[in-house]
């Protein structure tokens, strides 16, 4: 038997570690991102695609041509339309989020865009996929596509 004057409560331990402890929370740091969503995407060459009404071309980035044919150890392969269907395949209808100026609907516009968190010109031009335009940011990677032969630098398969 107990009474309850002869009870104490004392404070409480220190934690062992760290591990049990509350975090933050995952993604409690907000995206400073602001973009449209542009739902519905058709591509239209190897970094421009059409979307509820605007034509984005993907900012600092060049497309490669369509037409375009390039060469790899000898063998000449479609580089232009497999850099558009690369671009397809990777949006595969899903929703980029551009920085699209109001007045900008129906013409064709440069746009930064992202897809989730990965930026699409960087995409394009770091796999070879597109051209890196002077000044826009993305010439050391298209440099580092073509050292390690990738998209139209490298095989056709």
């Amino acid at each position: 038997d107990v009474r309850p004057q002869e009870l104490e409560r004392v404070a409480a331990r220190a934690p062992l570690g760290a591990l049990g402890l509350a975090s933050s929370g995952r993604g409690s740091r907000q995206d400073d991102w602001q973009g449209t969503p542009l739902y519905r995407p058709v591509v239209t060459s190897s970094a421009s695609f059409e979307a509820m009404g605007h034509a984005i071309l993907i900012a600092g980035t060049e497309p490669v041509d369509l037409e375009s044919t390039c060469e790899f150890e000898g063998v000449r392969w479609r580089c232009g339309e497999r850099a558009l269907l690369a671009f397809r395949y990777w949006l595969r209808g899903r929703a980029p989020r551009c920085q699209v100026p109001p007045v900008a609907e129906r013409w064709p516009v440069a746009a930064p865009c992202r897809l989730g968190k990965q930026h699409v010109g960087a995409w394009l031009v770091s796999n070879g996929w597109a051209l890196a335009r002077p000044g826009g940011g993305y010439e050391k990677a298209e440099l580092v596509a073509r050292e390690a032969r990738m998209g139209v630098f490298g095989s056709p398969e």
